[in-house]
This record gives C-alpha cells, sequence and structure tokens, in this order.
C-alpha cells in the first residue's frame, strides 16, 4: 500500500481549516486507502517562544480531535513526535545533508522569522532549522505521499531534494516522497481577513472557527464574516476573497461546487446563515465524540503509547539504515 505521513503542529486549537483543509481527508480517504501515520508534531512547536503547559495541553487536545474526527487506529497510526526518537536521530543527519543557503530561502522562515523581529524578539536557530525536521518525519517512515495545503509545498519539495541528494551520496536509503493536495477548501481563509489562512496560530478569533466553538460562537463568526460591497454572490477567489470563501466552505461541507452555490444565492445573508448552520452541523458529531473521550483520557493515552511504538518499529530500520549510509558505527 501507498504510505501517507502527515502531522499537525499544537501551537493553537484546531480550526475549521485544518479539519477541511486535512484532518476530513485524512479520515474519509488516506487511512482507508494508505498505510497512513498521523502525528501531532511537538517538537515543532518549540521553534517559536511557548509556554510549555500550554504545548502539553495543546498536543494531547490535538490528538483527541483528530480520533473525535474519524481517525481510527485500528485503521492507521496516529502518534506524538516526541514519543519516537527517530525523528530527533534523523533530523541531525539530514542537517548534515542540508546547506545554509536553502534553509534562508524557505517562505515560511522568512515570514515568521520577520514577524519575531517586529515582536522585538530573538529568531531560534530551530526556526531556521524546522523543515529538515520535517523532512526527517516523512523520510524516516518510507512515505510515498504527504497530503499538504499550499503553504507548506516548498517543505515536502526539501525533503525531495534531501532524499535524493542522499541517495546519491551515500547510496539509495530514502523513498521520494511527493505531495498531494486535497480539492475543494484545501485553504479556508480567515473569515475577517479573507486574503489570509485561518491559522489556528492567528491571533484574530473572530476570524476563526475553532472545532470546539459552541454553536451560537459559530454562527456569530460566520455571519460577520467579510463581504463586500457588491450586490450579487458571484464566486471570485481574486476579486471577491470574502465571498468567495463563504461558498468554498458551504461547498466544503455539503460536497458541492462553489461556483454552482453561487447561482443559488440573491444576498449575503442567506449565504451567511446556510454556511453558519453547515458548518455547525459538520463539528457537531466531532464535539459530541471530543466529550466522550475527554471522560476517558486512558484511551487517548493507550492510542497514542500504542501508536508511538508502531511508528518506532517502522522508523528505526530507516534510520538506522542512514546512519550506516552516511558513516556512523554501529551502536
Amino acid at each position: 500500500m501507498t504510505r501517507v505521513f502527515s502531522g499537525i503542529k499544537p501551537t493553537g486549537h484546531l480550526t475549521l481549516g485544518n479539519y477541511l483543509g486535512a484532518i476530513r481527508r485524512w479520515v474519509d480517504v488516506d487511512q482507508r486507502q494508505s498505510d497512513a501515520l498521523f502525528c501531532v508534531v511537538d517538537l515543532h512547536a518549540l521553534t517559536v517562544d511557548h509556554d510549555p503547559a500550554r504545548v502539553r495541553r495543546l498536543s494531547r487536545q490535538a490528538a483527541t480531535l483528530l480520533l473525535a474526527a474519524g481517525l481510527d487506529p485500528k485503521l492507521c497510526t496516529v502518534f506524538v513526535q516526541s514519543h519516537v526518537d527517530e525523528h530527533a536521530r534523523l533530523s541531525y543527519v539530514m542537517e548534515c545533508v542540508a546547506t545554509d543557503g536553502e534553509m534562508r530561502r524557505m517562505i515560511q522562515y522568512k515570514e515568521k522569522a520577520a514577524r519575531e523581529r517586529e515582536r522585538g524578539g530573538s529568531v531560534r536557530l530551530s526556526l531556521l532549522t524546522y523543515p529538515v525536521l520535517m523532512a526527517a518525519d516523512i523520510l524516516a517512515y518510507g512515505t510515498d505521499e504527504v497530503p499538504v495545503g499550499d503553504d507548506q509545498t516548498q517543505h515536502v519539495e526539501l525533503a525531495r531534494d534531501l532524499a535524493v541528494r542522499f541517495n546519491q551520496r551515500y547510496g539509495h536509503t530514502f523513498v521520494v516522497p511527493r505531495a498531494t493536495r486535497p480539492g475543494v477548501a484545501a485553504r479556508v481563509m480567515n473569515l475577517q481577513e479573507p486574503t489570509s489562512k485561518m491559522g489556528k496560530s492567528d491571533d484574530s478569533g473572530p476570524g476563526i472557527v475553532y472545532l470546539l466553538d459552541e454553536p451560537d460562537v459559530v454562527r456569530k463568526k460566520v455571519m460577520r464574516a467579510v463581504t463586500d460591497s457588491a450586490a450579487e454572490v458571484v464566486y471570485d477567489r481574486e476579486a471577491r476573497a470574502g465571498v468567495a470563501n463563504l461558498l468554498e466552505i458551504l461547498a466544503a461541507c455539503g460536497g458541492g461546487n462553489p461556483e454552482d452555490l453561487s447561482g443559488v444565492y440573491e444576498s449575503y445573508g442567506t449565504l451567511k446563515k446556510d454556511t453558519a448552520e453547515a458548518v455547525v452541523e459538520l463539528l457537531r458529531p466531532v464535539q459530541e465524540r471530543h466529550k466522550e473521550l475527554c471522560a476517558d483520557p486512558a484511551y487517548v493515552e493507550g492510542v497514542l503509547r500504542d501508536g508511538a511504538e508502531k511508528a518506532r518499529e517502522m522508523a528505526k530500520p530507516m534510520v538506522d539504515s542512514a546512519y550506516r549510509a552516511i558513516g556512523l558505527l554501529p551502536a
């Protein structure tokens, strides 16, 4: 079977964007058609200033929500990155393959480093090198496909480049992965800033629908979504970003087409109301299952423990092979 790997970073509460852009595909497609691994990449959350207790809390919440959304440990492997030492072991080896220039060309590094400097903070070295850790996450498992959004495609390309370079210099060791992208709503945008992604690390709460938002909160956020002053409901991602975002969310919730839906509505009010109700109903079973899992923390802990053990068994032979290939003595 095709092996799929993807992860989610516990830097904020999971959002509708995370669900429609990634998690739902993991549940409906990837875990059923592939040998799939899904990881809470908590080591990546350490690249910026953070509260340790919050990282632990969000890591547990993210794992619980992945299970609540429908990831089935009988079908896939769910685990926490830091529970599998092979990620860090391989990351250093891949740092010895990557170049400084490659790291500094990463778009996300440039953006995040600029924001950190604007706040008067210092930029951690790990922020520069974390794409190599992401490459190690992928390569450790012989991954064939990495389902990602547009903003992470560059990092998968780096993983491909590092795999090819390692194989050429030290002998064939790694599978060269490829990025795959979901269809509609691959990138859900902020309801208040529809040209920006709905990111879980964003501070603009009114524009973000969180998976655990109460129904009335969801309705309020969607009803206050930014549109424009035009009279007609038209799907145009470039010129009418706010309306297009609502149509894409509604289409993703119901399996429709945003362009077709644009012809159904004569007013923004009706579009917003239907979109809000569609989101509420989409999130309802996830929230109900999340409550059940929170009442049974031992189950979640067991899933993560078993998942880490399974992941370790898959990753260790690959990482040991890379160590031998690059010139390290076996233990």
